[in-house]
């Protein structure tokens, strides 16, 4: 494995750590944990000493320092750094190199990577806007899903020509999409507070149907200073929640398909591999979806949700790649 392809492997990891991480102070409800950005109460770190204490309280009288959140959200911030430094060096790496390397997706990081540590900012500045939370965790999807794709430009040896699975193109892209809508669907469940407004199964509570507020739901709710613990009604929520089991339903119909008709015509083992992990990977997701009901919430529980619903994706997105990638190993 070349230099390139060993950074490339591990911005990749780290992209997933900051991910599990990201939900784990989303969930922990540490989003402001730092009123403030890039720093913490005015300081590069979390203030610990008595006197940066008082200061911090002055600063930010409406928001008491909560320490755990705060490192919570300047950790995060940290490993955001970290992975945008990384993203630079592919880059610049993808530039100097006197191998041959694809520069259209280095540039594409970059540029994504920068417009994400804006929306990070504009995350806190804006008190959790919803609509900024959502693009946020979306970019963060869109990131991992990017640097598959580009450690599978740099892995020849993974790429497969197979005829027989042309015709599965237009599914593969439903599929894809239907879990990118799905992804959406969930991130504005968690940013508007609405994870638990429906706690029966296999819809909601009874009566759901007559509670649903489509208009509020979906409206954006400009104008709050602060949306943290959402602004939404009871039955926005509702609405907002319901929406997102038929979402998962859907999804499960539709992947499977796909999973099931990829392995059913694939001719390599490499792509038998990928439809196997579509549908365990999707088994999984809606397991932990049910959990999450079932149980309330778990803290491990939805982290682990989010991070698999991004496998998923970027499980989905290097397929399409297969698929549908020059058969020439020029990129």
């Amino acid at each position: 494995m070349t230099k390139h392809k060993w950074l490339v492997s591990i911005t990749l990891l780290l992209t997933m750590v900051v991910i599990i991480y990201g939900a784990y102070t989303r969930l922990t409800d540490a989003g402001l944990g730092c009123p403030d950005w890039p720093g913490c109460y005015g300081f590069l770190k979390v203030p610990v000493n008595p006197a940066s204490i008082e200061i911090a309280a002055q600063a930010f009288p409406e928001r008491p320092l909560e320490p755990h959140k705060a490192w919570n959200e300047m950790i995060h911030r940290y490993l955001a750094g970290t992975l945008g430094l990384l993203i630079a060096a592919i880059f610049i790496s993808s530039l100097v190199s006197k191998v041959r390397q694809p520069r259209g997706l280095p540039m594409a990081l970059l540029l994504l990577v920068i417009f994400q540590a804006a929306l990070g900012a504009w995350t806190v500045t804006l008190g959790l806007l919803p609509i900024v939370v959502l693009a946020h965790l979306i970019g963060g999807f869109s990131l991992f899903c990017l640097l598959a794709l580009y450690w599978m430009q740099l892995s020849p040896e993974l790429r497969v020509v197979e005829p027989k699975l042309i015709p599965l193109k237009p599914l593969a892209i439903v599929a894809t999409v239907i879990v990118l809508l799905q992804v959406g669907l969930g991130g504005w469940t968690a940013a508007n507070y609405a994870a638990l407004a429906c706690i029966d199964l296999p819809i909601c509570e009874a009566g759901w149907v007559s509670r649903l507020a489509l208009d509020e739901a979906f409206d954006l709710h400009l104008g709050y200073s602060n949306y943290e613990y959402g602004v939404m009604s009871a039955e926005a929520r509702q609405t907002v929640h319901v929406f997102h089991r038929f979402g998962a339903f859907i999804t499960l119909a539709v992947v499977s398909l796909f999973a099931f008709k990829l392995y059913q015509h694939a001719q390599t083992t490499i792509m038998q591999r990928f439809a196997i992990a579509v549908g365990v990977v999707l088994l999984i997701q809606f397991v932990l979806g049910l959990l999450n009901v079932i149980l309330h919430l778990p803290l491990a529980n939805a982290v682990a949700h989010n991070f698999v619903g991004a496998n998923l994706l970027m499980i989905l997105v290097v397929v399409l790649y297969q698929l549908y990638r020059p058969d020439s190993k020029e990129i």
